[in-house]
């Protein structure tokens, strides 16, 4: 009599035991706006205490901006904050929290790991081949990428954490493969009716009013239709 109890329970147990990892899966998904905010605040109560340092780590000097100042959360664990987040990389998230205007204003921000995991993997590709697989000449030392060469079927792409677009890659002549941000960022400047001024870098505004930065990007600037092109580099 008990038996029959007893094992409904534990099928239940062992159900529910399944379910909780998708979810946490799912949860580390989304970029939290209140766990945004609550890195913020730790961040900014300890550079206040810290006069003025930063909890980052180091990186090296010419390390791409974006991905340049991560947030070290064992500087602010659990002294400013309980724990890091869920989204986070350190709890097994996507998001790496970086910040930026380091020098201005200490903004965090996110990065979609994601894409760095897709880059790697193409880079891993590349290594078997003798030359980059060019394809087509974009701008000066920008160019389309021949994804057939490195034994891919259909072309690998990011989804854009901006227009939720799907973004190509794109490689520069040494072989460094970038996140192709020239999508986002016509149908941001269609969107603002602002004018740029050509030679200007004009990828920051992919910031403005969104969590993420473009990581992995390449500089972009506008030409005399104040369309974004790609800028030399």
């Amino acid at each position: 009599m008990q038996l029959r109890f007893i094992m409904p329970l534990l099928l239940i147990l062992i159900l529910s035991g399944c379910m909780y990892p998708d979810e946490r899966k799912a949860e580390n998904k989304i970029p939290y706006e209140d766990q945004l905010e609550s890195v913020q605040k730790a961040v900014d109560q300890y550079q206040d205490e810290k006069d003025g340092i930063l909890p980052i780590k180091t990186r090296d000097q010419d390390t791409p901006i974006y991905i340049k100042y991560p947030i070290d959360f064992s500087k602010i664990v659990p002294s400013y904050l309980s724990s890091p987040p869920g989204n986070s990389f350190e709890s097994g998230g996507i998001f790496q929290y970086v910040l930026t205007d380091v020098e201005t204003d200490p903004t965090v921000k996110l990065v979609d790991l994601r894409m760095a995991e897709k880059i790697r993997e193409i880079k891993i590709r590349l290594q078997s081949q003798k030359y980059p697989p060019f394809k087509e000449t974009l701008a000066d030392n920008v160019y389309s990428i021949d994804f057939s060469k490195l034994g891919y079927k259909t072309e690998p792409y990011v989804t854009s954490p901006f227009s939720h677009n799907n973004l190509s890659f794109v490689m520069d002549g040494k072989g460094e493969i970038y996140v192709d941000y020239i999508s986002d960022l016509y149908q941001s400047i269609k969107g603002d009716n602002e004018s740029y001024q050509n030679g200007d870098n004009i990828i920051d505004i992919l910031t403005k009013d969104s969590p993420f930065v473009p990581a992995y990007s390449l500089p972009y600037t506008v030409d005399e239709n104040n369309e974004p092109i790609y800028m030399a580099k």
